[in-house]
């Protein structure tokens, strides 16, 4: 026997400290001319590049960014720092990702008019976790009090709609009948503050969607019609960090490669055709033509990037609504962008109507689901 999944509820938790692009270009700019005054005799000598200045109206016309939401401030504003400053919290507290993922996963819970009690599962799908095990995922099962299982997932910025799949997935079959699918991303940890290139890419954010039978749906919700997901292997965005460093000769060295890299120029040429084509793939074998599509929740990544997809997908620049940004306050969040523009853009859809959550990024990986609005 099969049964319907459906997303019954959507929560986001925001971090109370912000960070504008005119305070980031401050502090950034402070930074480099730091750097090239330590570095004055190199640079002249051609051994050293000098670090050139950052600008808001680069950053907005890169990116379409204004400002974004952070974990901590102080950090990353600092000079002398460059990241974030975040407490040692002791074994027996929270973690931070799960006391995000925790206050997510609630708000979820209460707009599907459900309790811990009616979950079935926990997958905690984000682009970097803090800590190998235990589970970070099981960790939030026990916060939230919620019985069966719980596991972690980790697809990068694709993170989400792959945790989804997995979920619509379980449910369909009948092994549970809800999970709850968990994203907290604390991307100013991972992201190079220092570069130039890439230092207003991301921000922080935890967002949850809770996965149930449609039948059991306590009010309005969105039928999961069909998901898919796709990967294939590029180094264009990467992060070399990982347990092993310690044991490498230059494993402990402050090296660029710890931290976020892209190659943005090859991941905007690569990226673009690999996920319109695979929406317009989805949308073929199930049915959905151009103009049945309501709306697009594009992973937040870029607004260049989400305006050439959205233009593909429909055959015309997208009308004002049908394919909603959120990054110009919330900047990147990796697999929590398209959840929260789900989140922040669904309630006036009308029964019936048909959208598409996708996400996309390092992998390369892109995931893709089809919902329906009911009730």
């Amino acid at each position: 026997m099969s049964f319907t999944p459906a997303i019954t509820g959507t929560g986001v938790f925001t971090p109370d400290l912000s960070i504008s692009n005119a305070e980031l270009v401050e502090a950034f700019n402070a930074y480099a001319d730091k750097f090239n005054a330590e570095h004055a005799d190199a640079i002249a000598a051609g051994e050293v590049d000098a670090k050139p200045h950052s600008s808001e109206e680069f950053i907005l016309k890169a990116s379409g960014i204004e400002r974004r939401y952070v974990m901590d401030k102080a950090g990353v504003l600092n000079p002398d720092v460059m990241h974030p400053l975040l407490r040692q919290r002791g074994d027996d507290e929270p973690s931070i990702m799960a006391e995000m993922a925790v206050d997510a996963a609630q708000k979820a819970l209460k707009a599907a008019g459900k309790t811990a009690a009616d979950v079935g599962a926990v997958i905690c799908a984000a682009s970097n976790l803090e800590r190998a095990y235990p589970a970070v995922a099981i960790e939030i099962q026990d916060l939230l009090g919620v019985q069966g299982f719980a596991f972690d997932m980790n697809v990068a910025c694709s993170s989400a709609t792959f945790g989804i799949q997995a979920a619509a997935d379980m449910v369909r079959s009948g092994s549970i009948r809800s999970a709850l699918v968990v994203n907290p991303e604390i991307c100013s940890a991972h992201l190079e503050w220092r570069d130039r290139d890439c230092h207003f890419i991301f921000g922080d954010v935890a967002t949850a969607v809770l996965i149930e039978r449609s039948e059991d749906a306590a009010g309005p919700h969105f039928e999961i019609k069909s998901t898919r997901c796709a990967t294939e292997f590029s180094n264009n965005i990467r992060n070399n960090n990982g347990y092993l460093r310690r044991s490498r000769p230059d494993g402990l060295a402050d090296r660029r490669d710890m931290q976020f890299m892209q190659n943005g120029r090859k991941v905007f040429k690569e990226v673009l055709p690999m996920v319109s084509q695979h929406i317009a793939g989805h949308m073929a074998d199930e049915a959905v033509t151009a103009d049945q599509l309501k709306r697009l929740w594009l992973h937040q990544a870029n607004k260049s990037m989400n305006d050439f997809i959205g233009k593909k997908v429909l055959g015309r620049d997208p009308a004002p609504g049908e394919q909603p940004n959120i990054l110009q306050d919330y900047a990147n969040t990796s697999s929590a962008g398209s959840i929260i523009a789900f989140s922040q853009y669904s309630d006036d859809l009308a029964a019936g109507d048909t959208g598409i959550i996708c996400s996309f990024g390092a992998g390369y990986s892109v995931g893709s689901v089809i919902v329906e609005r009911r009730g």
